[in-house]
C-alpha cells in the first residue's frame, strides 16, 4: 500500500519537473516519514547518499496523507519550488527560513499553486489551482488508496486514544493516569500538540515557534 502512494509521489514529480521545472530539477530522495505538524519539508542539504551520490530530501507528511491528492501535490510542489529557489539562488524565505517571502509567492504562482498570506508565516498557506488540479488529470495522478498514519494525531489536537498507559478499573471504566500536560500551539497555522514538559519546538509549516497555551 505505501509502495503505490510512494510510486505516484515520484510519478507526481516527473510530470510537475516537467511542465513546471523545465525538468531541470535533480531527482531527491522523495519520502513518507512521520511529520504530524507538516505536511511536508524539504532538506536545504544534501542528506541521503546513493552510491558515490549526495541528494536533497523531500519528505510527505505520513499523519497527512488523508488529504485529496490535488493537495499532497501541491505539497510536494510546494517543496519543489523551494528546491529551484535554491539551485538557482533565489532567497524565497528570511527569519531563519521561517518567513516566506514575496520571492517565494511569485515562484510558486508560475506553477499553479494559490499561495496565501498568514501573519507571522509569510507567504506559505499552499492551495492547488484549477489549472494544476486539470495538469493531474491530463497526466493521470490518482490517489492510489485511502492511506494515512493516524497514530501520531494528538500533535494535530486529536485524542485517537489508545490502550498504552490506561489502566481497567474492573468496572467497565477505563482509568487514565493523571499526568500534567502543556498545550502547545502554532500562532500562524493553528496546528497543535500536548506534551508532558516545556519543549522549545518550531512549526514545520511555518517556520515560527510554538506559544504554550496557559488554560
Amino acid at each position: 500500500m505505501l509502495k503505490n502512494m510512494q510510486e505516484t509521489l515520484e510519478m507526481g514529480f516527473d510530470v510537475l519537473n516537467k511542465v513546471y521545472f523545465a525538468s531541470a530539477l535533480p531527482v531527491p530522495v522523495i519520502t513518507i516519514m512521520t511529520s504530524p505538524r507538516t505536511n511536508g519539508h524539504f532538506t536545504t542539504g544534501r542528506t541521503w547518499r546513493a552510491e558515490n551520490e549526495y541528494l536533497h530530501e523531500i519528505n510527505i507528511s505520513a499523519e497527512h496523507l488523508d488529504r485529496p491528492i490535488e493537495n499532497i501535490m501541491a505539497t510536494l510542489c510546494h517543496e519543489m519550488v523551494h528546491y529551484y529557489c535554491l539551485i538557482n539562488g533565489i532567497k524565497d524565505t528570511s527569519q531563519n527560513g521561517r518567513y516566506h517571502n514575496r520571492k517565494f509567492k511569485e515562484e510558486a504562482e508560475k506553477r499553479g499553486l494559490q499561495i496565501s498570506y498568514a501573519q507571522g508565516i509569510g507567504y506559505s498557506a499552499t492551495e492547488p489551482r484549477d489549472d494544476f488540479k486539470e495538469i493531474l488529470k491530463e497526466y493521470g495522478i490518482a490517489k492510489p488508496i485511502d492511506l494515512n498514519r493516524e497514530s501520531m494525531k494528538e500533535f494535530k489536537g486529536i485524542d485517537v486514544g489508545g490502550a498504552s498507559g490506561n489502566g481497567d478499573s474492573g468496572t467497565g471504566v477505563v482509568n487514565k493516569p493523571k499526568c500534567s500536560t502543556r498545550k502547545y500551539q502554532c500562532p500562524g497555522c493553528g496546528n497543535s500538540f500536548r506534551a508532558t514538559k516545556d519543549l522549545n519546538v518550531v512549526c514545520g509549516d511555518c517556520w515560527v515557534q510554538f506559544i504554550k497555551i496557559l488554560k
